[in-house]
């Protein structure tokens, strides 16, 4: 069996919602929905949809690098935007990280947890 490896950020919803920031099993790596929050709890970007894809994706970035791997070994992302009409700024954001890797990617709209929330995105990837 393989063991499981697991990356937590110390918030306060993960120790509430029973939760890791990422999962590592074997060669696959599982992102938990990240949105753009700062270790003090704070939103980034806050009106800027393409600010809080850019931080978010750092956020996965770091994420993958402690279970060791990196954006390259990104097969999927999912991400969820508060409003439909951001999809532009959004998508150019994760274009500009991911144009050279091209994961399979959803995009959709979706109620986020707190109004000043526009992105939400997941990752899943093979090392």
């Amino acid at each position: 069996m393989n063991e499981r490896i697991s990356v937590n950020t110390g918030t306060s919803w993960e120790a509430i919602a029973g939760y890791a920031r990422a999962v590592r099993i074997g060669n696959l790596i599982a992102v938990s929905g990240t949105t753009a929050t700062n270790a003090n709890g704070d939103v980034v970007g806050l009106g800027d949809p393409a600010a809080q894809t850019h931080f978010i994706l750092n956020k996965i970035e770091n994420a993958l690098s402690q279970l060791g791997a990196n954006l390259q070994n990104v097969i999927r992302t999912r991400i969820y935007v508060r409003y439909i009409a951001d999809w532009e700024p959004v998508s150019r954001a994760h274009g500009e990280r991911f144009a050279q890797i091209r994961p399979a990617n959803t995009l959709v709209e979706a109620r986020l947890v707190g109004e000043e929330y526009l992105v939400e995105i997941e990752a899943d990837a093979v090392v």
